[in-house]
């Protein structure tokens, strides 16, 4: 199993490095405007229990699953592709791209059944 420390500590070094240093935050290929924008759309805490729930056991809670929603599919998928393609965790880069798309498909339905009409 993945360490989730290292995870968490990967992402929380990320967040602050794309803060301070921002041309650290990103790789050559990594469209930077768009980095930029998801890394402020959601609270740490709650980019930390969608993280549990990708690469762990963790599951997030609706008003997490409301903020992943409105953060967008496409940064989303960026932000979890960019931690799956780390050296450690490349080996089971599929499962959690998997693990990514279910994650979404439960937050779109748990925030559609708890939004006003």
């Amino acid at each position: 199993m993945v360490n989730l420390n290292v995870i968490m500590v990967s992402f929380v070094v990320l967040v602050v490095a794309s803060t301070f240093i921002p041309s650290l935050a990103v790789e050559e290929n990594e469209p930077k405007k768009l980095w930029d924008q998801c890394v402020v759309k959601i609270s740490p805490k709650c980019a930390l229990h969608i993280i549990y729930q990708v690469f762990g056991n963790g599951t997030a809670s609706i008003p997490c699953c409301q903020e992943l929603v409105q953060e967008g599919k496409e940064c989303h998928d960026t932000l979890i592709k960019y931690i799956a393609d780390r050296p450690s965790l490349i080996g089971n880069e599929s499962k959690y791209l998997q693990k990514r798309d279910e994650v979404w498909a439960h937050c779109v339905s748990v925030s559609k059944a708890v939004s006003p009409a």
